[in-house]
């Protein structure tokens, strides 16, 4: 996925709360957008290189969304509006090889009461749901996800082991929003209940995917598959 926007560079000085963040630009320090509620303290450091992305929106209150910063000489980027995006990209191009005859996807689809990513259906009108997660944690080359507790990420699990019980297919894509690293692993530290419910859906049949990125300051690509660590 290629990011048309302007992109700028600018130095971290700290974040007030979930959705901003102050930045020097230029010697200037201005106020950002945050699009990312996770904590991201390994990223977002006083000092640290971050990448802005311009929004040419006359309403908004601030001009960039901070969406990415350098870990010493990794980028990773953090913007949660990402991961669907490039996930479609790579699935209308078969880079996801357990999922490439699926020629029919449709985003945010429902089945019962839940609400899923993707809905996936190939030629003979077999369904498959899907579940993305963004991951921006990593500590040498180890990613995890979450890296803050999430009820709504449990539950989602729980909703696909239903899916999957119904007789359809059922998966969730970790997708690291980074390249080169070890392994994927449910982070038991920061929510333990996830990754019991993670280990549970794996368990009863549903698809665990992590596959990482390459990344630059104006372009994110689903490259390869990472192996996953339960």
């Amino acid at each position: 996925m290629l990011i048309t926007n302007r992109i700028r560079l600018a130095k971290f000085i700290h974040r007030p709360n979930r959705f901003q963040a102050f930045v020097d630009i230029d010697g200037e320090e201005i106020i950002v957008h945050v699009p990312n509620t996770g904590r991201n303290k390994e990223i977002l450091v006083p000092g640290y290189t971050v990448v802005l992305r311009e929004e040419n929106n006359p309403i908004r209150k601030t001009k960039y969304d901070l969406i990415a910063g350098y870990k010493g000489k990794k980028l990773i980027n953090i913007d949660s509006q990402i991961p669907n995006k490039v996930v479609e990209e790579a699935l209308k191009e078969g880079k996801i090889k357990a999922l490439k005859n699926y020629n029919k996807i449709k985003r945010e689809k429902t089945f019962g009461c839940s609400r899923f990513d993707f809905k996936l259906e190939d030629e003979e009108g077999n369904e498959y749901y899907l579940e993305v997660k963004g991951v921006t944690y990593e500590e040498n080359g180890i990613t995890a996800f979450p890296d803050a507790p999430t009820d709504r990420g449990r539950k989602h699990l729980l909703e696909l082991v239903e899916v999957k019980e119904s007789g359809k297919g059922a998966g969730v894509l970790f997708l690291i929003q980074m390249d080169k690293v070890e392994y994927f692993t449910p982070f038991d530290e920061r929510d333990k209940l996830f990754g019991e419910a993670l280990r549970y859906a794996k368990n009863r049949g549903v698809d665990i995917f992590a596959y990482e990125c390459e990344v630059g300051e104006n372009y994110i690509l689903l490259s390869k598959s990472v192996e996953v660590r339960l």
